[in-house]
């Protein structure tokens, strides 16, 4: 399912956008950001990041069906389906927080055979492929073996209203009874974390699969565990997600009934 063609494409698409992001970076003016929603922004940058993706998976993959959270979906009919989230972090970006990053899925009759998280700002680049593992900068990563006292769960959550509420009810309590709780603002990022063990646990209320598909996974292939809120094994139609190390799974589910 995964071949050299594939995986140099999804690999160039997300490092031509690494250059776009970072060029337009390095003097982006939050002025100049337009509002999707109350809670959503968008700039310039998300467009023409996504562009350049499709450009080069169209050109390679002219049949593949693509779902990008800017353009939308295509009507193409095809096994193979791209997930992409150009910018994932765009109020990090438009702030001149590095935690953003562009994020790139790959599923195969419904099922993630690839990931790619690409941080161009922190110069890191998370890969996986169904079966083989994931990695970071071509070295092997797994998630963490932490469950206790040095516990460190992030969150993020969806536009809409009850997401968000569930979101803050969440962060609540784990701030409360567990070390730490927060909010980094870039689910593809924190989805990574997981993976490479710098935290334990990623929890979202009306995740988007655009910005999480290559992240779920990375966990899975890293070790991890990733379910819906009723412990379900997540899927790609699934509304919610929990990612974990495992070992902090059952607690998370609890602190979110």
């Amino acid at each position: 399912m995964i071949n050299k063609k594939i995986k140099d494409t999804a690999t160039q698409a997300a490092k031509k956008a690494g250059q776009i992001l970072l060029k337009k970076y390095q003097n982006f003016d939050r002025s100049k950001v337009s509002f999707k929603s109350k809670h959503e922004i968008l700039t310039a940058a998300d467009l023409a990041a996504e562009k350049e993706i499709i450009k080069i998976i169209n050109k390679n993959f002219p049949n593949h069906q693509i779902l990008a959270e800017e353009s939308g979906e295509t009507k193409t009919e095809s096994d193979y389906k791209w997930f992409i989230d150009p910018l994932d972090g765009t109020t990090n970006f438009s702030m001149h927080n590095p935690l953003w990053a562009t994020s790139i899925g790959l599923s195969y009759k419904n099922k993630l055979i690839l990931a790619i998280v690409y941080s161009p700002s922190l110069n890191e680049f998370f890969y996986a492929e169904k079966g083989k593992g994931a990695y970071l900068n071509n070295k092997k990563i797994k998630v963490s073996k932490f469950n206790g006292e040095k516990v460190i769960n992030t969150f993020c959550h969806g536009s809409k209203k009850k997401d968000i509420k569930k979101a803050i009810s969440y962060y609540n309590k784990q701030k409360l009874a567990q070390f730490d709780a927060r909010q980094l603002g870039s689910a593809s990022i924190e989805l990574a974390y997981v993976a490479s063990a710098r935290i334990e646990s990623i929890t979202i209320p009306g995740a988007n699969s655009w910005d999480i598909a290559a992240g779920a996974l990375l966990v899975k292939e890293a070790g991890g565990k990733v379910t819906d809120f009723n412990n379900k094994t997540w899927n790609l139609n699934s509304h919610d997600i929990v990612a974990s190390n495992g070992k902090v799974h059952k607690q998370i589910l609890q602190a979110l009934s």
